[in-house]
Parts: structure tokens; sequence; C-alpha cells
């Protein structure tokens, strides 16, 4: 008789509750090749801890989904419709509000269509839970990793610098057929937002005001990324689409922020070289917001290059600071 495991169970019992709901247990039993009445008592389990709910009577249940749903589909990147996935594999399992519904839907497609796009891998698996209080999206590729493409088209060899150029925004390897603000927005729609690469990881979360910092990478080959959402979230998609515009447009980056921690594991930022690494890309924006959080001492000539040689340089671009101790702000000549 064929072991029932639970946890793989919970990747597609979500799916077949909703297509089999009157016959739930002998659907389990088909697949998994189990006993009807294990399938039976499985079922009870699932519905002791929230995977299921059960109308009915008890000889002739009714199941559907509970309020803890899971979908796990693997895919071939070659000719995957990212819509299609959404729309036949996962949507229909899911019971969430209308916005945080829009902003999964958009985070879905996003991701997956880099998979598609980006990754030269030739599968990808999506895995998506909802909780009580959160739904969860992973989408993992096999490919060759997003900071080794990075590398490859930009030669940039530090993850912590490619991270700082992806947290900017308009970065992309494809410029012929993207724009750069689909991890961009993605990461902003989400409570935590984890991107996993090339043996490096790094982590942003919402409470903690946006701030990137590095974390423990997932031993595994391609790209990883998920994203949390809270289901009582007062974010929107088109707030988050509208937020890095100054004049409001949907889906627009002209302003930017710089996490300048991603550039010094040290806090102290010392160098030129520094400092026009901080200033790369600048000129595709209207305005930048240079972000000190962490840093703890600047040297002068990287003062000078970012409060001097780049306004010279650049003189259209508006150029702020947050979270300057005083004295940074000092050595920025900014008090």
């Amino acid at each position: 008789m064929a072991r029932l495991n639970l946890h793989d169970v919970t990747t597609w019992i979500t799916a077949l509750a909703l297509q089999h709901p009157r016959d739930l247990a002998a659907a389990v039993a088909t697949r998994t090749g189990a006993r009807r009445a294990g399938a039976a008592r499985l079922l009870g389990r699932l519905v002791a801890l929230g995977w299921l709910a059960r109308d009915g009577s008890r000889s002739r249940p009714v199941y559907r989904p509970g309020p803890l749903r899971q979908v796990v589909q693997r895919y071939a990147l070659d000719g995957l419709d990212e819509a299609r996935a959404w729309t036949r594999d996962f949507a229909p399992c899911f019971d969430l509000p209308p916005a945080v519904r829009r902003m999964v839907q958009h985070a879905f497609t996003e991701l997956v269509n880099n998979a598609v796009d980006h990754s030269g891998g030739s599968t990808v698996t999506v895995s998506m839970r909802q909780t009580p209080v959160q739904v969860q999206l992973l989408v993992s590729d096999d490919g060759r990793g997003a900071f080794d493409a990075i590398r490859e088209a930009f030669a940039i060899d530090d993850p912590a610098q490619a991270m700082l150029e992806l947290a900017k925004g308009r970065l992309t390897t494809q410029p012929s057929r993207h724009s750069g603000r689909g991890l961009y927005h993605v990461a902003r729609l989400a409570d935590v937002f984890d991107l996993h690469a090339n043996a490096s990881g790094w982590r942003r979360l919402a409470w903690d005001d946006g701030r990137w910092q590095a974390t423990r990478a997932l031993p595994r080959q391609g790209t990883s990324v998920y994203v949390a959402i809270a289901l009582d979230t007062t974010r929107t998609l088109d707030g988050v689409l509208r937020a890095a515009s100054r004049d409001g447009t949907r889906g627009g980056i002209d302003h930017t922020v710089v996490p300048l921690r991603l550039l010094a594991a040290d806090g102290v930022l010392e160098s030129r070289a520094l400092a026009r690494r901080a200033a790369w890309r600048l000129e595709q924006f209207a305005s930048a917001t240079l972000d000190f959080d962490g840093i703890t001492d600047v040297g002068p000539a990287f003062a000078d290059e970012l409060w001097r040689v780049l306004p010279a340089q650049r003189p259209a671009l508006q150029i702020a600071s947050v979270n300057a101790t005083p004295a940074v702000a000092s050595q920025l000549g900014c008090v």
C-alpha cells in the first residue's frame, strides 16, 4: 500500500478538492495508489489542519479548500505562456481579497516571464500558498542565475553592486524587450521579498522601510524569487506602480533611491570609485535619493564626487539624501 506523505499531498490537494468535491477520497486513492480508507483518514487530518473544509453528511461529505491552500506546478520554459498558467492552474484555487489578487497576478506573471525571457534555463517551478494572514509565491528556475546574467551584460562581478543596480530600477539585460521595471515593482508590492541567485541572497522587508539586506542564499542552481503579501495590506498595484513617478505616471520610474549600504559591508564609503558606482545610470532618472542607512563614515573623495562632481556633470539631476548620521552629513556638507 502506498504511504501518504502529508507534505506532498498539500501541494496538490487544493486543486484536487475543487475538481472532486464529492468523491475526493476516491480521487486521492487513485492519484496515490492508497486504499480508500487510508485516503479518507488523510482527508480527516487535512480538515483538522485547515487544508480542507467539509460539508454534507458523514456518509456523503462534500469537500472544498480550507483557509490553507497551496498549488505547486513545474513547467518547461520553452513556449510557456505565463498568463495561461495563472488563469488555468493558480487563480481558481485561491480566495484572495481583490486588491491582493491583482498584486499577486502581477507578481506571478512578471516573475514567470522573467524566467522565460532571462534565465536561459529549461524549467521553472512555481509554488503559491495562502494562509489566514498572507499569500506566498515562490518562482524558481534552473537557469544561469540573475547575477551571472548581470555580470555578463554589465561586467559587474560583485553581487552586492548588482543588487544595488536592481534596487535602483530600470536595469535590464534585454533593453529591446524589457524596461527593467518588473522586478523593481514586484519587490515593492511585497511585505517580504527575497532574491536568491549565484550563491547570493538578498531580502527587502516592507516594515523595515524597504531596506535591502544580505541573507543566506538557497543552495540551488538558477534564480529563486519569494514574495509574501499580507492579506490585509493597504498597498495596491496602482499605488505601487505610480509611487516612483514624480507626476504619478503608472509604471514610470523617474525617481530612484540608492541604498548605499550595499556598497559598504563595513559601513565606510571612502573612494571616488565607490561614488561613481553609486552614481552609475542616474542619468536615467530625474531625481535620486541617496540612502545612507548603515553608513558610519564617508571619505572626502567620496563626498566630493557625489556632491560637487556629479551635480556639475548632470545639472538636471535632483539629488537628496536621507538617513545620514550627523557625522556623515557634516562630511557631505549637508549641515
